[in-house]
């Protein structure tokens, strides 16, 4: 299976818990999504939590993971809508721990959490969803998000990839954080690079320019897995900050998407975004002036995207049409 056309996409249901998806909110939500920004693809995402960054058990089954009849509800959903599918379970610590920082001794030592047991709790997780990924016919399958301190356990990585392939028949990628693409040794065993595109606005052409030789070195489709901004002032020069302080800034955030899409329409190898994220539960349109997250829904950037997107989809077509005749 290859990667056909470029991925118009947008980031779903994140930070939802059990409960609050398969509802007419939540319909509402992605059909909103589905029209106002004019994706073709959609990343299904939600967590499970672990306790700490040194815990070894990840009991997805538990609230708040979202149930596994919502994950499929959300897939329906979107198949509803013509949307392709990225299913993309997600790990976070319940301390509020980033996940990047999920760390343990590399070598083991009695006593103390081994890697071993984290990565059995972790392929138990992961493999779980491969399965209702396959069974649901979902394009897409991402193993992992930002998780920086385990990109060097090449060896797990690389197992867990060969279980997923044993279940599952679609795409399989991992969504490595910004500024750690040329740290991830095992792109190889995967069908496409993804990264979090969340890079200072007047930074892209650097950044691009080393993600280049990662994506030449392995010959493999790329796409940013995430990228976006906040709509706050001072958000585009930090846009990973979500705790950043500053006024609610429509128009800031939207020219981090020009310049963004700019930048990468340069180059033909970046074929296309998941962007970051469309909620479950929307705020109501008539507030987006104030609302300062990263959420599009009613302000600047939506039309930015959505014109974006449209351009990019019908490219694809023309070519397509053009190959035909």
């Amino acid at each position: 299976m290859k990667l056909q056309g470029y991925i118009a996409g947008m980031t779903w249901g994140f930070m939802g818990e059990r409960g609050t998806w398969a509802n007419t909110t939540a319909a509402f939500s992605m059909e909103q999504m589905s029209a106002t920004t004019q994706v073709n693809w959609t990343a299904i995402a939600f967590s499970a939590m672990q306790k700490t960054a040194h815990s070894t058990e990840i009991p997805f089954w538990e609230n708040p993971t979202v149930s596994d009849d919502e994950v499929k509800w959300a897939i329906h959903k979107a198949r509803s809508l013509g949307l392709k599918i990225c299913l993309k379970p997600i790990v976070n610590c319940s301390d509020g721990t980033w996940r990047a920082h999920i760390n343990f001794f590399d070598k083991d030592v009695p006593c103390e959490p081994k890697w071993s047991q984290w990565f059995h709790s972790y392929n138990r997780y992961i493999i779980h969803y491969a399965r209702i990924a396959e069974e649901t016919g979902c394009e897409m399958f991402c193993i992992g998000c930002e998780m920086v301190q385990t990109d060097r356990r090449e060896t797990e990585w690389r197992n867990l990839i060969s279980e997923v392939r044993a279940v599952y028949s679609g795409l399989i990628t991992y969504n490595c954080d910004k500024y750690q693409e040329d740290n991830v040794s095992w792109w190889d065993a995967l069908d496409i690079i993804s990264s979090s595109g969340y890079y200072p606005i007047h930074d892209w052409e650097l950044q691009l320019d080393r993600i280049e030789t990662v994506v030449m070195e392995y010959n493999k489709p790329f796409f940013f897995m995430e990228a976006g901004c906040p709509s706050r002032t001072g958000s585009s020069a930090i846009p990973n900050d979500w705790m950043l302080v500053g006024n609610p800034n429509e128009s800031e955030q939207a020219e981090f998407y020009r310049t963004m899409f700019s930048a990468c329409e340069a180059r033909s190898w970046v074929q296309g975004f998941m962007l970051w994220d469309w909620p479950a539960v929307l705020y109501p349109q008539e507030i987006a002036p104030t609302n300062d997250d990263y959420c599009v829904f009613g302000k600047e950037a939506e039309s930015v995207v959505a014109e974006h997107y449209v351009s990019k989809t019908r490219e694809f077509v023309d070519v397509k049409e053009s190959e035909i005749n």
